[in-house]
């Protein structure tokens, strides 16, 4: 299955939110018994396709953001804005609500 990037999407966040794309969860079996894709809880692991300039400070000047593209990051479950463009859902958030980048992968 081929995935999207967000420059061939021509999406560019502003300030200092990203867009993710939730990874797939495992599935998930409990007893020999496989949850339904309704039953199962948002992935909190997530991979950053796009990131913005950042936000200025009180000096006028542009802070950087510590994500950067094609980071592995966890983020809450219900964090951000879900939206979907051309069949592929990704969340848009501020920076502040990634929780870790995960390292190491």
């Amino acid at each position: 299955m081929a995935t999207a990037t967000a420059t061939a999407l021509k999406l560019r966040p502003l300030y200092d939110r990203i867009v993710v794309k939730r990874k797939d969860p495992r599935e998930q079996m409990r007893g020999g018994i496989i949850i339904p894709d309704t039953a199962k809880e948002k992935p909190q692991e997530a991979e950053v396709i796009a990131v913005g300039e950042g936000k200025f400070n009180d000096d006028g000047k542009r802070m950087k953001l510590d994500v950067k593209k094609g980071d592995t990051v966890l983020i809450g479950k219900y964090s951000g804005t879900e939206i979907k463009i051309e069949d592929e859902e990704y969340t848009i958030l501020r920076e502040d609500e990634v929780l870790a980048i995960v390292e190491g992968k």
